[in-house]
């Protein structure tokens, strides 16, 4: 078949009949990977009839950052900030995976108490929302609601103050960390949290008037990017990619981490595996999310911030200043790190985006001899093309926002 490159970003195919014996007219061409709408630097090579997508083939590495082989040349304190640039939206969920795989391999599992565990599991829940407040004002600004866009990042703000009250950052917070946390929760973080909580319900049913039965929404998104359940297990699908399609499983429930077991809340569904679905289990978990903070922060037990272990924990500000051993540990632990003994751990956890792992191997050494991280945005884009082949070319940005990709998190 003869093509004719025109200027240097699509062809045009020859005419040829189609199995009907019609005649089909067919473009390649690419969507991003400077297409605001891929969310990312995400390119999408598709073979178009018209306005029907009739092949999508994904490309990614654009934005390879060398996480995971980054990490293997750090101590096991320096690579947890890694983490947070992965999935740059859930930064916190990251931190928390990390250290769970380290403290798994230094056997410490046991002295983390309940004041850590609450305080985790209540940042990984407020940084679900706010990354769902993130997947939703961008995803209805791609098809067109101007006004959920700057009313989601208006409660976003709200949590990213939380985040800076506690660590002084608002979004790399690195804030978990193996061990237990950063610093200790300051005396405003409990008001903070419930301004929080007490506001959002309502806003949450802000989004629920202006989408949820709304005429132009659900023309856009009902019966668009099916993914049958079949295919949404065969692909490796996770979060509300799967549980979109009518698929039962959370991490948190499954295999409970972090205390999880503690709390009360339940798992969202859908029925069809569409973008409609994909769009209603988010909104119902920020509902749920909103139920574990609720829980958390009522409950917080006292206790310490970290563990007592000085050579995997730093010792307190207030205890280097008077403290020559203090001041040696402090030292050792920041220039060589500690050492985990040899083997090897998974540790799976529920980020926002679906099933979030991490593989890492030690070997006697401060530093990981491999770090290999499952990261969900990876898994859930090889089902694009499932869900756009066969559609029109408008159906494919609803179908990218659907899924919420984060590119930092494809591209490690």
């Amino acid at each position: 078949m003869q093509k004719q490159e025109i200027e240097t970003h699509y062809t045009i195919e020859d005419s040829t009949a189609g199995a009907d014996g019609q005649r089909m007219d067919t473009m390649t061409i690419n969507m991003g990977p400077q297409h605001p709408s891929t969310h990312g630097v995400l390119r999408l090579i598709l073979t178009i009839e018209g306005e029907t997508v009739l092949k999508a083939v994904p490309d990614i590495g654009f934005l390879h950052t060398g996480i995971e082989k980054t990490a293997e040349a750090k101590t096991y304190h320096q690579a947890l900030v890694l983490t947070d640039r992965m999935d740059y939206l859930a930064p916190l969920c990251n931190n928390l995976g990390y250290s769970l795989a380290v403290e798994k391999l230094l056997g410490i599992e046991d002295e983390i108490n309940n004041k850590i565990k609450y305080t985790r599991v209540l940042l990984a829940e407020l940084q679900r929302i706010a990354s769902h407040l993130v997947w939703l004002g961008t995803h209805a600004i791609d098809l067109g609601a101007m006004s959920v866009f700057l009313y989601c990042f208006r409660e976003r703000e709200m949590i990213l103050d939380v985040f800076e009250e506690i660590s002084g950052v608002r979004m790399m917070t690195s804030y978990v960390c193996p061990g237990g946390l950063q610093a200790e929760l300051t005396p405003a973080f409990e008001k903070k949290v419930r301004e929080f909580t007490n506001t959002f319900p309502a806003r949450l049913r802000e989004y629920h008037d202006l989408l949820t039965n709304n005429q132009l929404w659900l023309e856009r998104t009902r019966g668009i990017g099916l993914l049958s359940k079949q295919d949404a297990i065969a692909y490796g699908a996770s979060g509300p990619v799967l549980r979109g399609s009518n698929v039962v499983w959370d991490i948190r429930k499954a295999f409970p981490y972090s205390g999880y077991e503690q709390f009360d809340f339940d798992i969202p569904v859908g029925t069809n595996g569409d973008v409609y679905d994909r769009y209603l289990v988010r909104m119902l978990e920020m509902e749920q999310s909103l139920r574990i903070v609720n829980q958390a922060i009522d409950g917080l037990p006292a206790g310490a911030y970290r563990v007592s272990n000085p050579k995997i924990a730093p010792p307190p500000k207030w205890q280097i200043t008077g403290s020559m051993e203090a001041l040696i540990h402090h030292f050792k632990l920041y220039t060589e790190g500690y050492r985990p003994p040899p083997g090897e751990v998974y540790v799976r956890t529920e980020s926002p985006k679906g099933e979030l792992g991490f593989y890492i191997v030690s070997d006697g050494t401060a530093k990981p001899y491999r770090m290999h991280v499952r990261g969900p945005s990876f898994a859930n884009l090889q089902a694009l093309p499932l869900m756009i082949e066969g559609r029109f070319l408008s159906d494919v940005v609803a179908a990218i926002g659907s899924i919420d990709i984060v590119l930092g998190e494809v591209d490690r």
